[in-house]
């Protein structure tokens, strides 16, 4: 009796750092994060800086190149113009961006299949990528006019490519071994692709996503260059005729938070649907 309870005792004594771990982990994973997030604030407010520094040091015109305190004001003084022209433009990129996927992914998923399709289908993919999006952008207008449309779809010209290049590169490098142990085990061609072809590929296909919803930015404020009369990119354009470098600097800090907010949305639903990730993260 005296050993088993000596035994009991020792095997609690070991249990207990392993209990003691949760709170050390949770604790290590907060302060990761707040490292993570004030790491770029600090970095942001260090430029900042140098950046009012450096223009009053150089007396740097306004017009040319104004100084933080310059614009970072004009961003409250146009917060009503800023706030409906984020709107327009986050609805265009996140609609234009949700079209690629819905394209790119089945699609990529088809070329990765069928080896006769691909070698069909993906020069001219290729094509297509290669030509100029802003020389399309014209044609767009004419076709589709002045309106929301042609910029929806010069963001989603531009997000397409790398959605389905990285989609198809994932949906080819499963792990052959894995794939007939998956056969062997009698498992359906939905249960192979649900369980192993697709959550194999998952990591490709959000690289390409989170390079595209960059992309997606940079459609529609070329969209909007070309040929709108609403959204950030207008206001840029009509800031530049009359020199208001102050605005365009505020349309541009806008622009910035906006695409950040795109990307992090990405990096949640990488978060969600990437649950063994996360284990991985809380064990390192």
């Amino acid at each position: 009796m005296q050993t088993l309870a000596n035994k009991q005792g020792a095997g609690a004594a070991e249990g207990a750092p392993e209990g003691d771990r949760t709170p050390l982990l949770a604790r290590a994973n907060v302060y990761k994060i707040g490292v993570q997030v004030a790491a770029p604030i600090a970095a942001m407010f260090i430029l900042l800086a140098l950046w009012q520094v450096i223009v009053q040091g150089a007396r740097v015109p306004n017009y040319i190149l104004p100084a933080p305190s310059a614009f970072l004001p004009a961003v409250g003084r146009n917060w009503p113009e800023l706030w409906s022209a984020t709107f327009t433009t986050g609805e265009e990129a996140i609609v234009g961006f949700l079209a690629a996927i819905v394209f790119s992914i089945p699609l990529a998923l088809l070329l990765a299949s069928i080896r006769v399709v691909r070698d069909m289908i993906y020069p001219l993919v290729v094509f297509f990528q290669v030509v100029p999006k802003i020389a399309v952008a014209p044609l767009l207008i004419v076709w589709f006019g002045a309106n929301k449309m042609s910029v929806i779809i010069l963001t989603w010209a531009l997000c397409f490519f790398p959605i389905l290049v990285n989609s198809m590169t994932g949906f080819m490098a499963i792990d052959e071994q894995q794939l007939y142990i998956t056969k062997s085990m009698g498992a359906s061609r939905w249960q192979t692709f649900r369980y192993l072809r697709f959550q194999s590929a998952l990591p490709f296909i959000f690289a390409g996503l989170r390079i595209a919803v960059v992309l997606a930015v940079v459609g529609v404020i070329v969209g909007e260059f070309v040929g709108s009369n609403a959204g950030l990119g207008y206001i840029i354009q009509a800031s530049s005729g009359i020199l208001n470098t102050s605005l365009i600097f505020a349309d541009l800090v806008v622009l910035t938070v906006l695409g950040l907010v795109l990307n992090y949305i990405v990096v949640g639903a990488e978060w969600l649907l990437m649950p063994w990730k996360r284990k991985v993260s809380r064990s390192l």
